[in-house]
């Protein structure tokens, strides 16, 4: 696996977006996710990401099974602020409302979480800790002004902020240099591609794009709405539904013609466009299945032509939101 910077240190250039294994997707066994995090770090993908929230802390515990044995193996990254634990919370208001989703990014709230998800995860450390979202009641300096406390106490090494636009971006650095911004990038969501990732470029800060295969529709293996389990998280994401769902097919077809070419699958193409835009980018391709991990890592050796990269740029956003409204109040804040 070919290495790519962060923080301090590098990593595999492609990571593995853990989420799926215990949050929002159906199938898989526990046996099979466990198989996939010790195969990722046997090909020499050693950057995992977690968040606190993901099966309700179920995603860390799992994670930890690997970590006892395997922990220097592994750049370790875990997010707080989406409240899943009321009673963690400092907007008690919002509790008392019954609000279904909201942030906390109160310092009170950042001391209380990371001191859960070091004891979920087994570790006396977190390499990367991310502010999941963006707590509009809460000044970001405030935020990261708890989190600085984090890494001067050991408790965390690096840290990173996730879905925040460019201002916010900024406001977090001055606090504390942030190592990495984690945010939704790929062929179909390129809603910080000219603005956050440039000024990361421009920082020195490491961006992470989570679902660079667009929550799995570029691959081409969702070819209906109905092939999505009925408890599958994307029958309620409006670019799966209705006639979206069917617009954008054609998204998947313009990348099956570059993978033709290349003799290879629509989402390897579509994980090489993302590694192509520049070497300060390392996305994090979720999956719980060794067939598919073997897959997203082959992609690091595919080399797009100027024609490919011409060709894939020009094709048109999709249609549809990429989160229910609910949601969507809550990325780029």
């Amino acid at each position: 696996m070919k290495q790519r910077k962060i923080g301090h240190g590098s990593v595999g250039e492609i990571g593995l977006g853990c989420m799926g294994m215990s949050f929002a997707y159906s199938g898989g066994t526990e046996e099979e996710s466990l198989s996939v995090l010790n195969q990722s770090l046997d090909y020499g993908c050693n950057f995992w990401d977690t968040a606190d929230m993901y099966g309700a802390g179920n995603n860390e515990l799992l994670l930890a099974k690997v970590l006892k044995t395997r922990r220097q193996d592994v750049f370790l990254a875990t997010k707080f602020a989406n409240v899943y634990d009321r009673s963690l919370s400092s907007h008690q208001d919002l509790v008392a409302q019954n609000v279904p989703y909201f942030v906390d990014g109160t310092p009170e709230y950042v001391r209380k979480c990371v001191d859960k998800s070091l004891e979920r995860l087994g570790v006396d450390h977190i390499d990367l800790y991310y502010q999941h979202r963006i707590d509009p009641r809460v000044p970001v300096e405030e935020t990261f002004g708890a989190m600085a406390e984090l890494v001067a106490a050991g408790k965390v090494k690096y840290l990173g902020i996730s879905e925040a636009k460019e201002e916010t971006v900024r406001r977090a650095h001055a606090v504390h240099p942030l190592t990495a911004v984690q945010s939704e990038l790929s062929l179909w969501t390129q809603d910080f591609l000219h603005d956050v990732v440039l000024a990361c470029k421009e920082l020195g800060i490491t961006f992470v794009p989570y679902s660079p295969l667009g929550r799995g529709f570029l691959t081409g293996e969702i070819k209906t709405f109905e092939d999505l389990a009925p408890d599958d998280w994307r029958r309620n994401n409006p670019r799966f539904q209705g006639e979206n769902f069917d617009l954008n097919l054609r998204i998947v077809d313009a990348v099956k013609k570059v993978a033709d070419r290349h003799s290879a699958k629509p989402g390897q193409i579509a994980l090489a466009w993302v590694l192509s835009l520049g070497d300060h980018i390392i996305p994090i391709p979720g999956t719980k299945r060794l067939k598919y991990l073997a897959e997203n890592l082959a992609a690091s050796e595919i080399a797009l032509t100027a024609e490919d990269l011409k060709e894939l740029s020009a094709i048109e956003p999709p249609t549809g939101l990429r989160y229910p409204e609910l949601a969507m109040a809550l990325v780029a804040g």
